[in-house]
């Protein structure tokens, strides 16, 4: 009984005695069967417990044919991925053709051929059992996602600092689910603000994983958050020997609002780029070591830059510099400055939200759809009294 109980059930649709007794001595010795002679009939079946794992349905049926009752079964939540085997003594292309259309997955010819029969349903079983399989791989996977990317959230800023005199916007636009890369903040004191802009290579869990490394590193940094070149090597110790293939490109800066100027250190990341209202342009500051994570001895140095009231600075990943537009030119860095320059009288918070409207006029993609890479700004701007 309990051999019996195990095997699966085979509903079979057919308004033919003769073609129901065929169809059940082929397959009683292997599977529980279910019989309906109408389409109507088939469809209150189908959804009786247990669920069919296949159906065989004739073609050729009076009221609602085996298109009908296959398309209602595809319609339905319930019976949607219940494997469709047409029964029919039809051989004309258009015929099959409808029949694939409406949902179903394979044609039997009658007269039946038992091993024909048995090693159609056998195939669909199987192909069933995978796609069950997969889906809860699937779904399993992307509940994981999910953790991480509320882990990856909880570990980003809840809000920018607000030193006096200075205005912080950020944007971060993960490419997927999680992202690799990462910002923070050191706040010294109400004058006095680190702040660390990251880039992992590669994309994924893999480059969240080490983007959340930073958080615990920097940590550690903040005895020491007034020089960014010591910022850099201590995070490049922390990281070194954690992974082998993938990298990171930082920058970090420092803003001394008490005396007016900030200092930039970079490791193999883009420039910062700095609007000055006394000359009217943007001009990149770069001051880069290598790369963190491979080069446990390598030391970093920092530039300093005054800073006066109407000026502005933005830290950002290369996402921002890769956007292609569809003849595959990237937006690049010298536009990224024209556009700083024409859209100097905005706001920090306007500014991020046009440079993403921008980015996506470029792309000609929504916002946020079809990115390559994660996007990461950071725009300060200084009111100096």
């Amino acid at each position: 009984m309990g051999e019996l109980t195990d095997r699966q059930v085979i509903l079979i649709v057919d308004d033919t005695p003769a073609n129901i007794q065929i169809a059940q001595s082929i397959l009683k010795d292997e599977y529980k069967i279910r019989v309906a002679t109408s389409g109507a009939k088939a469809l209150e079946l189908v959804k009786a417990k247990p669920i069919p794992a296949l159906v065989l349905l004739d073609v050729e049926m009076p009221g609602m044919d085996g298109y009908e009752v296959c398309q209602h079964l595809k319609a339905s939540p319930e019976t949607r991925d219940i494997p469709v085997i047409f029964l029919t003594g039809k051989t004309e292309t258009e015929d099959e053709t409808r029949g694939f259309e409406v949902g179903a997955v394979d044609y039997v010819h009658k007269p039946f051929s038992p091993p024909v029969v048995k090693a159609r349903i056998r195939t669909h079983l199987a192909l069933r059992a995978v796609r069950e399989q997969l889906a809860k791989q699937l779904f399993t996977v992307n509940r994981e996602l999910e953790m991480a990317r509320q882990i990856q959230l909880a570990i980003l800023p809840r809000a920018t600092p607000k030193p006096a005199g200075l205005e912080i916007a950020a944007r971060y636009l993960p490419m997927g689910s999680v992202a690799g890369d990462f910002y923070d903040f050191i706040v010294v004191d109400e004058k006095h603000v680190g702040i660390l802009i990251a880039d992992v290579s590669g994309h994924g869990l893999p480059a969240a994983l080490i983007a959340s490394m930073l958080q615990v590193a920097l940590t550690a940094q903040i005895g020491h958050a007034s020089e960014p070149g010591r910022v850099l090597a201590g995070l490049n110790k922390a990281l070194c020997g954690k992974f082998k293939q993938d990298f990171v490109t930082a920058a970090y800066l420092f803003v001394d609002m008490e005396k007016s100027f900030m200092s930039y250190a970079g490791a193999g990341h883009p420039p910062l780029l700095l609007w000055q209202g006394a000359v009217g342009h943007a001009f990149e500051v770069s001051e880069n070591g290598l790369l963190l994570g491979h080069f446990p001895e390598e030391t970093y140095s920092a530039v300093q830059v005054p800073v006066q009231p109407g000026d502005r600075a933005v830290l950002y990943t290369d996402g921002i510099l890769e956007v292609r537009d569809p003849s595959e030119e990237m937006f690049g860095v010298d536009r990224f400055k024209e556009f700083l320059e024409a859209n100097h009288e905005l706001g920090a918070d306007q500014l991020a939200d046009s440079l993403l409207c921008e980015l996506s006029r470029w792309s000609e993609h929504p916002k946020g759809e079809d990115q390559q890479d994660d996007i990461t700004l950071l725009a300060l701007d200084f009111s100096i009294r």
